[in-house]
């Protein structure tokens, strides 16, 4: 098991909290598919002091062969887009932010293309390249 640190800031308040780990060997495409987010919640406001646990699981095999058994990284980056117009609307705008948006917005085209041009070439869902 790998642990990620990636997200962390020195002397951040949350991300140092969170602990990343990829919890499954690498596919055939070279890229893991199975990520454990955890976090401590602290008592009160009626939490209990449990961790807190997210499993993201990615897409594992062509669409064609398995189906669809996890999530996109198109997916996660729409929920992402959507957190920071949300906050560039309201008291949290701010130069970063926007930046974020803007490069968040180019992953998501990046690979939106990269599908159009295998839909394009009758390989999508499939591991030919």
């Amino acid at each position: 098991m790998r642990t990620l640190t990636d997200h962390i800031v020195p002397g951040d308040s949350v991300n140092h909290q969170v602990t990343i780990s990829v919890t499954d060997e690498p596919g055939s495409g070279g890229a893991n598919h199975v990520y454990s987010v955890e976090w401590d919640t602290p008592k009160g406001d009626g939490n209990c002091g449990q961790i807190g646990q997210l499993l993201v699981q990615f897409q594992n095999g062509p669409i064609k062969e398995f189906g669809v058994n996890g999530v996109t990284q198109e997916a996660l980056l729409a929920i992402i887009i959507d957190r920071l117009r949300s906050f560039q609307k309201g008291p949290f705008s701010c130069e970063a932010n926007a930046t974020a948006l803007e490069c968040c917005g180019q992953a998501l085209y990046a690979l939106q293309e990269r599908t159009r041009a295998r839909i394009a070439r009758g390989v999508e869902g499939t591991h030919k390249v």
